[in-house]
C-alpha cells in the first residue's frame, strides 16, 4: 500500500490507535513501549502485514526533527532547575565528553571489527553515541523508578542536553568521510560554533518568551500553547538559521521556561505532556515504518555485535571516564 493524500489520515489514524492500545497492555508487563511503537511500525511497513511503503528519508528526517522538538521541549519545561543545579557538572560532562568518548570508542571498535575506514567507522559510533532523549524521558515519567537522589535529574538533563554533541560529531565525520583531504581539527570551530550559538540562542530566546507569553493579551486560554509552539519553532530555526543548535537552544529554553512564573502554565504543561507522547510515537512508528527487514538480515550479526559493544562497553566506559574526576 502506497501512502496517498486520501489515505494517510485513515493508516495514521489506526496506527496511532494500535500503539497506543498495545503501549497500554505492555506498560503492565514492563515492556518498552518505545520499543513496540518501533515494532509496529516495522509491521506496518512493506515488508509486515501491512504492506505500507514508505521509503523517504527526507519525510522521516522533517518528522524527526519536529518530534524532537516537542519532546526536548516538553523535557525542559518538567526539569526543576532546583534539582538539576547540583548535578549540573555531571550532567554536562556526560552529554559532552561522555558521548565523544562513546562514539570514540565504538568506532575504534567498528574499525577493528569490519572493513569500514576510520572515519567512516567513527561516523557509526557518532550516529548511536547520544543516549535518546524520548526514550529516557518516556521510561524515567511513565514509571515509579527506585533511583538514587540525584540520578533521576542526572539522567534527564544528560538526554536532553547531548544531541548538540551527537549531532555536531556526526556532521564533522560525514564531511571527513566525504573529504578526507581535511584535518579532523577542521570540526574544532564547528563544535564551539554550534554550542555556543546554541547556549546563548536559547537562554535569549528563554527570555524573549516569557515576556512575550506574559505581556500579550490573548481573549482565549487555548491560544497560549499555540504561541509557545510558535515560539518554539522560531527559537529553533533562528538559532540553526545562525549556526547554532537548534535541539540545544529550544531545551535550555524550555528549562528556562518552566522554571518561571508563565500565564496558563499549567495548560501549557498538560498541553505539551499530551503532544510529547504522540510524538514519541510518531518518531517510533515513522522510523519503523523505514526499516525494511529483508535487507537488515544479512548485516543483523555484526549490526547485533555492534550493539551489545556499545551497550556493555562503550558507553559505560564512556560514563565512567567522564565521572571519575568529578566524584
Amino acid at each position: 500500500m502506497n501512502l496517498t493524500t486520501e489515505n494517510i489520515l485513515l493508516v495514521g489514524s489506526l496506527l496511532l490507535l494500535a500503539s497506543i492500545v498495545v503501549g497500554k497492555t505492555s506498560y503492565k508487563f514492563g515492556v518498552p513501549t518505545l520499543l513496540l511503537f518501533l515494532v509496529i511500525g516495522m509491521l506496518a511497513g512493506s515488508d509486515g502485514i501491512g504492506g505500507i511503503h514508505f521509503d523517504n528519508p527526507k519525510a522521516a528526517q522533517f518528522i524527526g526533527i519536529v518530534s524532537l522538538n516537542f519532546i526536548l521541549f516538553s523535557g525542559g519545561l518538567d526539569t526543576n532547575w532546583a534539582t538539576v543545579k547540583p548535578i549540573l557538572r555531571e550532567g554536562i560532562a556526560l552529554s559532552s565528553l561522555g558521548v565523544l568518548l562513546t562514539a570514540v570508542s565504538l568506532g575504534t571498535f567498528v574499525w577493528l571489527a569490519t572493513d569500514f575506514t576510520i572515519y567512516e567507522s567513527m561516523l557509526l559510533g557518532s550516529i548511536v553515541s547520544s543516549t535518546d532523549a524520548a526514550a529516557v524521558f518516556s521510561i524515567l515519567r511513565s514509571k515509579n523508578l527506585a533511583l538514587k537522589i540525584n540520578l533521576r535529574p542526572t539522567l534527564e538533563l544528560e538526554s536532553g542536553s547531548n544531541d548538540p554533541m551527537a549531532y555536531v560529531l556526526t556532521i564533522a565525520f560525514l564531511t571527513l568521510v566525504i573529504n578526507q583531504d581535511q584535518s579532523i581539527f577542521s570540526i574544532i570551530p564547528l563544535f564551539l560554533q554550534q554550542m555556543l550559538f546554541g547556549a546563548l540562542a536559547g537562554f535569549t530566546f528563554g527570555k524573549l518568551s516569557k515576556f512575550i507569553i506574559n505581556r500579550i493579551k490573548l481573549d482565549f486560554e487555548g491560544l497560549y500553547p499555540g504561541l509557545v509552539i510558535a515560539l518554539m519553532f522560531i527559537t529553533f530555526s533562528a538559532t540553526d538559521f545562525v549556526g547554532g543548535n537548534g535541539f540545544l537552544a529550544i531545551y535550555i529554553c524550555a528549562v528556562y521556561l518552566g522554571n518561571q512564573d508563565l500565564i496558563h502554565k499549567k495548560t501549557i504543561l498538560k498541553m505539551y505532556d499530551g503532544l510529547a507522547w504522540i510524538m514519541q510515537i510518531v518518531l517510533f512508528l515513522t522510523l519503523g515504518l523505514l526499516v525494511f527487514p529483508k535487507q537488515i538480515i544479512p548485516f543483523a550479526g555484526i549490526g547485533l555485535l555492534i550493539s551489545l559493544f556499545l551497550i556493555l562497553v562503550a558507553r559505560p566506559l564512556g560514563v565512567f571516564l567522564s565521572l571519575i574526576f568529578l566524584e
